[in-house]
């Protein structure tokens, strides 16, 4: 690899395995100014357009939710050193808010995600690719937390997506997409001996 092409690293996982953490640890560790961080999440299609009635029967969790084409090429914008706009979405009206923030290029690129190792065209994209594991339960009740209390869900409709869309989901294209990790980090972000060791891997191809 030429030292002037970013490093790409895929994060991958269910929902709640704590991937973010694993990301965020290595930001924290190897130093933000040297990162550039994409969230699948940022790139939902926008439903503004659909009746409320409509809206409430989408699958949230099936990769066809998300705009997968824009983040390959924000993505490939990145290794050739331009900038990206990323989109804004706002979880509690399932919209685009219309506006953007921009990432620039970085030595490393972080790409995180529930499905990124699901499309075949950017799984290509990835240096290195990491899959954060968790129990069911676990995942469940952190994803319980974190919609109710930065998402404006109620603990109903939480329960509800969760058998409806996300474990049969997680069944069919997540915990499949496992077999094509380089890595895989049991508990997350609270596991120290495997940060350590994935640190210390992007410090070495960094250098």
């Amino acid at each position: 690899m030429s030292h002037n092409i970013p490093l790409v690293i895929g994060i991958a996982g269910g929902s709640g395995s704590g991937k973010t953490t694993v990301a965020q640890e290595i930001l924290n560790r190897v130093g933000a100014d040297k990162i550039a961080y994409l969230q699948h999440d940022s790139y939902y299609k926008d439903l503004t357009g659909l009746p409320p009635i409509l809206r409430r029967d989408v699958n949230f969790d099936h990769p066809y939710s998300l705009e997968t084409e824009l983040l390959i090429k924000h993505v490939e914008s990145l290794r050739d050193l331009q900038p990206v706009e990323v989109p804004i979405y706002d979880f509690s009206t399932d919209s685009r808010t219309g506006k953007t923030f921009t990432v620039a290029p970085r030595g490393v690129i972080i790409v995180e995600g529930v499905l990124i190792f699901v499309e075949p065209e950017l799984r290509k994209l990835f240096d290195v690719k990491i899959f954060v594991d968790a129990d069911a339960d676990v995942r469940f009740i952190r994803r319980l937390r974190r919609d109710i209390s930065e998402r404006g869900r109620t603990t109903e409709s939480v329960i509800k997506q969760y058998e409806a869309t996300v474990r049969p989901m997680h069944l069919e294209f997540v915990e499949p997409s496992k077999r094509y990790a380089d890595v895989i980090i049991p508990e997350g972000g609270h596991n120290k001996a495997a940060l350590d060791m994935v640190v210390a891997r992007i410090e070495t191809l960094l250098q």
